[in-house]
């Protein structure tokens, strides 16, 4: 019996590992039927698949914030906002419906008045002249857990955000 030659391995081109560390986000509209957007994160890449639908790329630790909406004749049936982190690959991740791999999930809000509550709660940091792409990923936990026990989250302002810039700086 003769060995097989062994047949190098082709190093992985830069451009296909790129690609590999990317979290894609399908977005579908179909009006008045099914929404699914990008309430903020910063978008390093897209595909469109169609004129309903296309996929938007992320780099490994954006931030985003995903919204789902769907409808039937007799209104609202289901409307979701989960905001994650998009992961390395290795990482841990939750999956989530249209997002590959899945992400780091910091909050995820079902209901249209909690959904409603938690649009608010991304305009309020907006307000403050933030980024909410940049704020302390805490601060989402925080609104999760806040909105899930019926309760008002605290704002985000600039002085919190002053103090986290401070916490990572000092974290490493």
């Amino acid at each position: 019996m003769t060995a097989s030659p062994r047949v190098p391995r082709r190093p992985a081109s830069k451009a296909r590992t790129a690609r590999a560390s990317r979290t894609e986000i399908e977005l579908i509209w179909i009006e008045q039927r099914l929404e699914h957007w990008i309430r903020f994160g910063r978008i390093a890449g897209e595909r469109i698949l169609s004129r309903k639908s296309r996929v938007v790329l992320f780099r490994p630790d954006a931030i985003i914030a995903f919204v789902r909406w769907s409808a039937n004749d007799y209104g609202t049936v289901h409307s979701r906002i989960d905001i994650l982190r998009a992961v390395r690959p290795g990482d841990a991740y939750t999956t989530v419906p249209f997002v590959r791999p899945g992400g780091e999930l910091l909050l995820s809000i079902q209901g249209w008045p909690k959904v409603r509550l938690c649009l608010e709660a991304i305009d309020q940091v907006e307000a403050e002249g933030l980024d909410p792409c940049d704020i302390a990923p805490e601060h989402w936990c925080h609104v999760h857990n806040r909105l899930s026990a019926g309760q008002a989250a605290r704002a985000y302002t600039v002085e919190r955000h002053q103090a986290w810039l401070k916490r990572r700086k000092l974290e490493g």
